[in-house]
This record gives C-alpha cells, sequence and structure tokens, in this order.
C-alpha cells in the first residue's frame, strides 16, 4: 500500500509534508504534488502534516477520488522530485476549502 495526494492539494501545495517524508517520495508539478508509489515507504509521517488533508492511504481514499491513484504514479514518474518545503501557491489559502477541482490541475 503507498499514499496518494488527492484533489485538496490541487491549487494549493503546500509542501509541509516533503520536510517530513524520509525517503523524498514527493514530486512537485505547477500546482499539485503527487506521491511516487515506487519510493513510498508507507510511513504516514506526511498525513498528519498536510495542512489540508490531501493525502489517504491508498485503501481510504475517499469515495470519488480514487482516480488520484493513477494520477499519482502516473505524473509521479514526469515529475521531478521535491526534497525541501517551499511556499504554498500565493493564493493556497483561498483555494484550500475549494471543492471539485481536477479541473484546475496543471501538467
Amino acid at each position: 500500500m503507498t499514499y496518494v495526494v488527492t484533489e485538496a492539494c490541487v491549487r494549493c501545495k503546500y509542501t509541509d509534508c516533503v520536510d517530513v517524508c524520509p525517503v523524498d517520495c514527493f514530486r512537485e508539478g505547477p500546482n499539485f504534488l503527487v506521491i511516487d508509489p515506487e519510493e513510498c515507504i508507507d510511513c504516514t509521517l506526511c498525513v498528519a502534516e498536510c495542512p489540508v488533508e490531501a493525502i489517504f492511504a491508498e485503501d481510504d481514499v475517499p469515495a470519488g477520488q480514487e482516480s488520484f491513484i493513477a494520477l499519482n504514479a502516473e505524473l509521479a514518474s514526469q515529475w521531478k522530485p521535491i526534497v525541501e518545503r517551499k511556499d504554498p501557491l500565493p493564493d493556497a489559502d483561498e483555494w484550500a476549502k475549494v471543492k471539485d477541482k481536477l479541473g484546475e490541475l496543471k501538467r
């Protein structure tokens, strides 16, 4: 089992999770982070650090967001690792509570 970044991260991209990851399994896109399922060691440390509660165990991904499991794997193979915390996107706080953001995802 691996962990998965879901829709709540889109257009926020808080990187608190990156700081605690012992294996640097996060990958960074323009307005979203993903977890590389090949690198994730299921340590759970990132889950509590996410201020928008966007990270779930693969078996616990919320209904309707199951497509993020495959999306994390796909984008992790294309995006570069992020290994240190960065500032969130400038309007992250405004987007934090917005639902149905998949259409906002930039690849």
